[in-house]
């Protein structure tokens, strides 16, 4: 089931007043989040009611914070569905500048690990999104790691982009990529505060390796 799920790059959102800021080749945006969308839950091969119970269910803790909440339902069934029983969600928070945060959940895939109930579900992802809103950063957790790769393998110039706390993975990934490209980030701390909500913020820089494609036709 979690390999069929599209995975969206992120932002960040809340009900009160929530600034995040994002820094990439002295570009500078800070945008409040007023709107929850893109949202979609997913069925296969089970009742069509799964869907409104994942949906209540986490529109139970979403709409505590904010009132513009969009969730789309997605049931296949019959030959186009497969052969695995399943359901999910996916939640995706929008920035008034367009970016995106999301978190996102799927049930255990059938004979493995425990049974899992749609409300239960439901809950969790949208506690999960709050969690991500709450870390803050121009992208989720999730992506940490995708956007240092991109300012790993741009211009040879320094940029520039605000993290949340970093993930175990993001600080793995960091490894590789001194490993790889001998890239290292300045990592600046950024306690959270006037300007920054949230928990505590992490600002990272680099100068990028100019990676470009070797094979392209010079004119």
């Amino acid at each position: 089931m979690k390999g069929d799920v599209r995975h969206l790059l992120t932002e960040r959102c809340t009900s009160k007043v929530l600034h995040t800021y994002l820094f990439l080749d002295s570009w500078h945006w800070g945008e409040p989040v007023s709107i929850i969308k893109s949202n979609f839950r997913y069925s296969v091969r089970v009742s069509p009611q799964m869907a409104n119970r994942i949906v209540d269910s986490a529109r139970s803790i979403l709409n505590k914070f904010i009132p513009d909440i969009y969730i789309y339902t997605d049931h296949m069934k019959g030959v186009s569905s497969g052969k695995s029983p399943g359901f999910g969600l996916s939640l995706v928070a929008e920035t008034t500048n367009g970016t995106f945060l999301s978190a996102e959940l799927a049930s255990n895939p059938q004979g493995q690990g425990a049974a899992v109930l749609p409300e239960d579900l439901g809950r969790n992802c949208a506690k999960l999104l709050l969690e991500e809103i709450y870390r803050g950063g121009c992208v989720d957790s999730t992506n940490q790691s995708l956007a240092l790769l991109l300012m790993t393998l741009g211009q040879q110039d320094v940029s520039k982009v605000l993290l949340g706390p970093l993930s175990p993975y993001t600080i793995e990934f960091l490894r590789h990529l001194k490993s790889f490209f001998q890239i290292m980030f300045k990592i600046e701390t950024k306690p959270c505060g006037e300007e920054l909500k949230g928990g505590d913020k992490v600002l990272m820089a680099c100068v990028g390796v100019g990676f470009s494609n070797l094979s392209k036709t010079l004119k």
